[in-house]
């Protein structure tokens, strides 16, 4: 026999009230819980003598730009996961609303102030350029050994002159069982546009020819690409430039991401190969848009399998081993092309510092891996 109407609303209603209570009782608990976080947390980052600071706390001087694309809710979100929340310390004699990370704690670095009145950071993030700025983060490397910087000034400034760029790959000339990797021929001029066809021809580049700006300071600029095909042509682009041999390679690019020991490769779509009866059917500079952007991923394409394969792991290891230790790095990124119809002849055509990591999936766990393993002994690699 059924229950009637008013006995069903009545069971209802007290499943409710069982239900409300239970989560009254559970926010309760986490209010509590945060509270008592909240004040062993403050007295750890005050840097109290009595208690050990339990938190990894990363100072960061990024432009805006960079904030907002590298500090995105999914990274920040791991503190959710992780049961931490929300928190108002005080640090610096001021006080700061915080989401706690898996134990690290990200401050803005106030470039008004001294860096060595801030702090203490046990890691400083850093890419902001200019010199006054190298001179800061480098008097303060020196005067806090104890403090881990991402990564060495005068490091990151060797990647910001496509002269000097990929010499650490052309020195290292890889070659192994696994595959090649070299760098495609270029020639650097500084100035007098009217003088790059005789100096292409003296230096025996083959056409065409890809032309990047010297200076590559992650602006939009830089990024900037041209493709000229012919040997007159040459004369209309603006010097300070490289000049890349273009190497045919099936219109895919590989990003290979750094993050100290740990890389995650990408394929993004790339320029098309330039066939000899196109090269002699063209002529001119023509302005290609930026390759490589996230728009162009090209993981979930039907490629060619001798295309779309990754270079193999055991190569792209051992690369980035060489390449961190030569370079002195620990937060870059590669873009690597396969010569199309080799087997394993791969070229490094550019490396970026601190590249777009959000474009990275799950960047955030890498990350925060990662800036975990940068003090050594007080934490282990963990997932929450």
């Amino acid at each position: 026999m059924g229950l009637r109407e008013e006995e069903i609303v009545a069971c209802r209603n007290d499943d409710k009230r069982e239900e409300d209570e239970e989560l009254g009782l559970a926010l309760a608990q986490a209010q509590q819980q945060q509270q008592q976080q909240l004040q062993w947390f403050a007295v750890g980052v005050a840097g109290s003598p009595l208690l050990p600071r339990k938190l990894v706390v990363v100072g960061y001087a990024l432009t805006s730009k960079k904030t907002k694309s590298f500090l995105q809710p999914k990274l920040e979100g791991l503190a959710r996961f992780c049961m931490l929340g929300y928190f108002r310390i005080r640090f610096n004699s001021e006080s700061y609303n915080v989401r706690l990370n898996k134990g690290i704690l990200f401050v803005a670095i106030d470039q008004s102030k001294p860096l060595s009145d801030q702090g203490p950071f046990d890691i400083v993030l850093h890419k902001l350029s200019g010199k006054e700025w190298r001179r800061i983060i480098e008097d303060y490397r020196q005067t806090h050994p104890e403090v881990t910087v991402l990564d060495p000034p005068d490091a990151i400034q060797h990647l910001r002159n496509r002269q000097f760029m990929l010499q650490a790959v052309a020195d290292l000339n890889l070659s192994d069982s696994y595959g090649k990797v070299g760098v495609p021929r270029q020639l650097v001029i500084k100035r007098d546009a009217s003088s790059i066809p005789d100096a292409v021809t003296k230096a025996g580049l083959t056409l065409p020819l890809v032309a990047k700006p010297l200076v590559a300071d992650g602006s939009a600029k830089s990024h900037e690409l041209s493709l000229a095909y012919d040997q007159n042509s040459l004369q209309k682009l603006e010097p300070p430039l490289v000049l890349q041999e273009f190497v045919n390679h099936g219109g895919v690019l590989f990003k290979v991401y750094i993050v100290g020991e740990a890389i995650k490769v990408l394929r993004r779509f790339s320029l098309p190969d330039v066939s000899k009866r196109e090269l002699s059917k063209n002529a001119g500079v023509y302005r290609v848009p930026r390759v490589s952007c996230a728009a162009a991923s090209a993981d979930d394409a039907d490629l060619d399998p001798g295309i779309a394969e990754l270079p193999p792991l055991p190569l792209l290891e051992r690369l980035a081993k060489e390449l961190r230790r030569r370079l002195g790095l620990r937060l870059f990124n590669l873009d690597i092309i396969r010569e199309h119809g080799s087997c394993n002849h791969f070229y490094v055509i550019d490396i970026n510092y601190f590249p777009g990591y959000g474009k990275m999936p799950e960047y955030e766990h890498i990350f925060t891996d990662f800036l975990l393993s940068l003090v050594p002994g007080r934490y282990k690699k963990r997932s929450c």
